[in-house]
């Protein structure tokens, strides 16, 4: 479990990098270039989605090569490039080859990074594990958003923001320091042994290729966090209030993810996943619906509830039930295919709401929600800690 807190570690450092920035992206495209919300929209999905291109290949080499330290060290890396990019964007176009970097290093770490967590955690605790992860994860999130309100409460122009950016840089240089220290797991793997994953795609578990297909189909209603951003902009508050907001959110998925994580190690992954895509379609109804700023508020505070329920618990369910020797592939490929659709989720949000009205795009991602808990409440199989048989899949030898 020690490996595992100090990959929370790196993931602390790191987040409090990206969350000092990330917040602010949508305020200060719209305040230093006039962006309009489907620009933005094109901005995050296009960043998201080919950056998730490398999710699949990245967890694919890590299988085959057995080596995930140096691949992931890689991709925080990346995190810095970032934030040296959005010091000299001069334009909305800066910004997108910005965030392309950053979704990029993303891309590249994510999959090697929770075959990590996997391989450090106990047999019985695989939630547990990844609740310990993400909640280091949001809480490095939350310091990251407070500093960056500090930061920017006195701010006179946008001026202030480049400021930001640059002091962004330090807690992701100790990230990096912080990976050294970590411990990897040595798996001996057979090189140039292996069919490609996607010839053995028909033989994967059932119950995964289902829930990579509910993936797909909550995430095409699941848009960028920048327009929850933009609603509580829309009703009111100001910009440094919108960060507190995002912050709030953080802080209420960093305390509950270790408990519900645990919860799932003893009730099943099916209940809390249903459970959350169900708060999620509340949470959106509520930005969809909101008149006043209370409202914003608690969906906020829901929006943290979901976050824990889902993020870890949904990586331990994958893990689970994915073949032994294609973990970081299927966790990869889940990355892939949610980072894919937020592409169309985010176009399809941005044009909701330049075209129907700032509700839109949160009523229409309330209804793809409730449509995939209930798939999920149909047909998935639940499964405890009693019962964690990895599917099994044979890959044929060349």
């Amino acid at each position: 479990m020690w490996n595992v807190i100090l990959l929370g570690l790196v993931s602390f450092f790191s987040d409090i990098s990206a969350e000092m920035v990330y917040p602010i992206i949508p305020l200060y495209l719209t305040s230093a270039f006039g962006a309009t919300p489907a620009l933005i929209g094109l901005i995050e999905g296009i960043a998201e989605s080919l950056a998730s291109l490398l999710k699949v290949f990245s967890g694919y080499i890590t299988d085959k090569w057995g080596k995930k330290k140096p691949i992931a060290f890689v991709g925080y890396a990346t995190g810095l490039v970032y934030k040296i990019a959005l010091i000299f964007a001069g334009s909305w176009g800066g910004i997108l080859g910005a965030r392309v970097i950053d979704r990029v290093g993303k891309g590249i770490r994510t999959a090697p990074r929770d075959v990590m967590v996997c391989d450090s955690a106990d047999g019985n605790n695989l939630g547990k594990a990844f609740g310990v992860h993400k909640a280091l994860d949001m809480a490095g999130s939350a310091v990251g958003i407070f500093l960056s309100y500090l930061l920017l409460q006195n701010a006179a122009n946008t001026a202030a923001y480049k400021e930001l950016f640059s002091i962004s840089i330090i807690p992701a240089i100790l990230g990096l320091l912080m990976f050294l220290f970590i411990k990897e797991k040595r798996t001996h793997v057979a090189m140039n042994k292996r069919e490609p994953f996607w010839q053995n795609i028909k033989k994967l578990d059932g119950q995964l290729k289902l829930y990579l297909f509910v993936a797909l189909l909550f995430t095409l209603g699941n848009s960028s966090n920048a327009f929850l951003l933009l609603r509580a902009k829309s009703v009111g508050f100001a910009d440094n209030q919108v960060i507190l907001l995002y912050l709030v959110f953080n802080v209420i998925a960093s305390i509950l993810s270790i408990p519900l994580g645990r919860l799932s190690d003893r009730v099943g992954r099916k209940k809390l996943l249903v459970s959350g895509y169900i708060v999620f379609s509340i949470v959106y109804l509520g930005f969809a619906l909101a008149s006043s700023q209370v409202t914003i508020l608690l969906s906020f505070i829901l929006y943290g509830f979901y976050s824990a329920m889902i993020t870890g618990v949904e990586r331990a369910y994958i893990a689970e039930i994915s073949p032994k020797d294609l973990k970081g592939t299927m966790l990869g490929l889940h990355s892939t295919i949610v980072g894919i659709a937020l592409l169309p989720a985010s176009l399809i949000a941005g044009l909701l709401w330049d075209g129907f009205g700032a509700s839109s795009p949160f009523l229409f991602g309330s209804a793809m929600s409730l449509i995939a808990a209930l798939i999920l409440l149909l047909f998935m199989k639940n499964q405890t800690r009693s019962a964690p048989k990895a599917a099994s899949v044979t890959v044929p030898m060349k």
